[in-house]
């Protein structure tokens, strides 16, 4: 049963500084491997506005499912769940630690307890979905699903087409909300876990997520941007949706659908504000989701995270090449 470290926090909450020296440097905690939880670094490209950890970085302490996809192409919980399982059996069989950190709360609560089982896809009530949505638009569908299905319409963002109507999808084929579907609530036993959530005080992660927002315009996140934009990529695409990206699009609307105009905003002072002041929304619903994932160990960052986590991962007996772990499975052994 490999051992698994599941570390996260809200964005800008120091996860990959936390990262970076916990297991590079001079002294690392053991050899490990990061797969990353975040639903927005597997796209190829957008590079600066999801906040990747550099190339340098990911040299000395190898990352997984980052620039796995283009930014027209779907990446979703399921997809994540499989692709992490493998990289997290490939990393144990290493001899390294699989280390999962992110943000996404989504991907890691279903990780953590594995996925729901939902019905299958009907495919003619799928193609009435879709053309309902051509016909509508995402805004009509969003307020249907509001009324049969209030808590993933809260979860889903109106430009999220994907899986609005995949929520619409299964109501209308059972009768049931999609969020009715869940895991026991037990952690999968496919692994032995440690799960560690940090904590930050609110004003300190609002005041971090401004910085960033500022050095990545600075950075160029515009430019980026429009060199997504020449390569073809609009707000209709999965990726384009990320907050960091989704902001530069303006028009009628930037709901992906069809013949309806939109362009990119020229304002980039108003558009780093709302970067800025999505990402707080974001960080808040994070912090709400993140109460919903068991056996969590919280850390607070204001105090001594590196110390205790070090000690919440010697205790636990994670690190594979550590002698306390080694001796200690062989007893037990």
């Amino acid at each position: 049963m490999p051992s698994v470290l599941v570390l996260f926090g809200p964005t800008a909450s120091g996860k990959t500084e936390l990262l970076e020296q916990l297991f590079t440097g001079p002294n690392p905690l053991c050899r490990a491997e990061v797969v990353s939880a975040d639903s927005m670094q597997v796209y190829r490209g957008m590079d600066i506005g999801t906040a990747k950890p550099s190339a340098d970085l990911r040299k000395r302490l190898p990352h997984h499912l980052i620039d796995i996809r283009n930014p027209d192409e779907q990446f979703n919980a399921g997809d994540f769940v499989r692709l992490a399982d493998e990289a997290c059996t490939d990393i144990a069989h290493r001899g390294a630690l699989p280390v999962v950190s992110g943000g996404t709360g989504f991907y890691l609560r279903n990780f953590v307890l594995g996925l729901p089982e939902t019905p299958p896809s009907d495919p003619r009530i799928r193609d009435g979905v879709q053309a309902d949505l051509r016909s509508r638009g995402a805004a009509s569908l969003m307020e249907e699903l509001a009324l049969c299905d209030p808590v993933s319409a809260a979860r889903i963002h109106p430009n999220d087409t994907y899986r609005l109507a995949r929520a619409l999808e299964v109501f209308r084929s059972e009768g049931r909300p999609l969020s009715s579907y869940v895991s026991n609530g037990a952690a999968r036993t496919r692994y032995r876990f440690l799960i560690i959530g940090l904590r930050r005080n609110r004003a300190e992660v609002y005041r971090r997520i401004n910085e960033r927002c500022a050095l990545m315009f600075r950075r160029g996140l515009p430019e980026e941007v429009a060199h997504l934009h020449a390569a073809g990529y609009g707000p209709g695409d999965p990726g384009m949706k990320a907050i960091g990206y989704q902001e530069f699009f303006v028009g009628e609307s930037t709901g992906g659908e069809p013949n309806v105009p939109w362009r990119i905003s020229g304002d980039m002072e108003g558009v780093e504000a709302l970067v800025a002041r999505n990402s707080r929304r974001y960080a808040k619903r994070q912090i709400t989701f993140f109460a919903s994932i068991p056996q969590v160990r919280w850390i607070s960052v204001d105090g001594d995270p590196l110390g205790e986590i070090r000690r919440e991962v010697e205790t636990a007996l994670l690190c594979p090449g550590n002698s306390k772990f080694n001796h200690e499975r062989h007893e037990k052994n």
